[in-house]
């Protein structure tokens, strides 16, 4: 895979913590630059397959309640974790 040169502004404040950064990690800010960059894009990537697959499950009727949610978000940090819950509420097949 190429590369091309990009070229971006960045308010001094910004420049001066990516290159005491890149300073620490050894790196070329560039190279920190691009690695954030991408980790960004791949999140937003996610965050949108994630809204996608909602949107689908939302269309096709499969939702989660709100008792299922409420009560594995209450077992968070206990002995007694409950696993996500599964869609339990379905369109009717009659």
């Amino acid at each position: 895979m190429g590369t091309s040169p990009y070229s971006i502004r960045l308010d001094d404040e910004l420049r001066k913590s990516l290159e005491r950064e890149a300073e620490i990690e050894d790196r070329p800010p560039a190279q920190l630059a691009v690695r954030a960059i991408r980790s960004m894009l791949e999140a937003k990537a996610a965050k949108r397959e994630a809204i996608e697959a909602a949107l689908q499950q939302a269309d096709e009727g499969r939702f989660i309640s709100s008792e299922a949610m409420t009560d594995w978000i209450d077992s968070w940090d206990s002995e007694d974790e409950l696993p996500m819950p599964a869609a339990d509420i379905t369109p009717s097949r009659s």
